[in-house]
């Protein structure tokens, strides 16, 4: 096997890739090794391999893994997890003595258990000084405390999503997804903050996966609200109440000469647009025929 690889190791599931030259170890795809990220030591999973180094995009440098893991790092590693329950626990005696509003997430000890971090919850900033002298004098090691947002909560604690599968964060997006409430508009979904919300509270991150496809999609459509006509017969004109992006066809409501109307899915190729919405309408969060908490939305989208 080729010596001095590069390969893509992570240390949190779903977390960030480091890159790492191997050195004179044959380590795969799979395999666990032991390196430093950027807090410290620790052992993570080797997730790709053979890596071009003018493919890897980031200015970290590229530094030698420690070496592959052998039997006493997966014992110890074991022994950390185990120190971390305990350390937990003495967190939250400690807090409750404090008085201090956070709710543990997750404990982790560095490799060398030269570190321990607490990722915890609060609502507002923490003056948690006193708190880590305290656990300074428990634990005789460097403690490092850091305060996470509802979605950083979600990647760790996991759950399943309302499609019954895992939560994204917490199964495969590596990368934080920047979803907003445009998106939720152009895949056509309604907008209540209950039915786009995830297990964090905020915007469902899935809202994002396909949401390149439909604003593609979108090219050329008429939205709800507009005045459209048919282009065979331009005196046809009426007014789109609906649609569906993936067919990329509008349900469009035509009156007729003698009052009566009718509704029609037309194709949007076959449709021009006569006259847009008014902008007022779209700032008043007018869609899909009703109203929504626009505030609300925005919550929803933000940490």
């Amino acid at each position: 096997m080729q010596v001095n690889r590069i390969i893509g190791v992570r240390f949190e599931k779903c977390g960030r890739i480091y890159y790492f030259f191997t050195g004179a170890e044959e380590v795969s795809v799979g395999d666990k090794v032991i390196a430093e990220s950027d807090m410290g030591l620790e052992m993570g999973d080797v997730v790709q391999d053979d890596i071009e180094e003018s493919s890897i995009k980031t200015s970290d440098p590229v530094k030698a893994i420690l070496r592959a893991a052998v039997e006493d790092d997966f014992e110890k590693s074991a022994e950390n997890e185990a120190l971390a329950e305990e350390a937990g626990e003495i967190f939250k005696e400690k807090t409750a003595f404090h008085g201090l509003p956070m709710k543990l997430i997750r404990v982790k000890y560095l490799f060398d258990r030269k570190k321990i971090l607490f990722y915890y919850y609060a609502d507002d900033r923490v003056d948690f000084r006193a708190l880590v002298r305290d656990l300074a004098s428990v634990f005789h090691t460097r403690i490092e405390l850091r305060q996470i947002g509802v979605r950083d909560v979600a990647r760790i604690v996991g759950g399943m999503g309302v499609c019954g599968r895992p939560a994204c964060c917490a199964s495969h997006m590596s990368i934080r997804s920047n979803v907003n409430i445009k998106m939720a508009k152009e895949q056509g979904i309604a907008l209540n903050p209950a039915g786009l919300s995830g297990a964090c509270g905020r915007l469902m991150c899935c809202l994002e996966h396909e949401s390149a496809a439909y604003a593609e999609l979108r090219q050329g459509m008429p939205s709800n609200g507009d005045l459209v006509a048919d282009k065979k017969d331009k005196a046809r004109a009426g007014k789109v109440i609906g649609g569906n992006v993936l067919l990329r066809k509008c349900k469009v409501l035509f009156e007729g000469d003698d009052g009566e109307s009718e509704v029609e899915y037309i194709s949007a190729d076959e449709l021009e647009i006569v006259k847009k919405r008014k902008a007022e309408d779209r700032r008043a969060g007018r869609y899909e025929g009703g109203e929504f908490d626009e505030k609300k939305l925005q919550e929803l989208a933000g940490e």
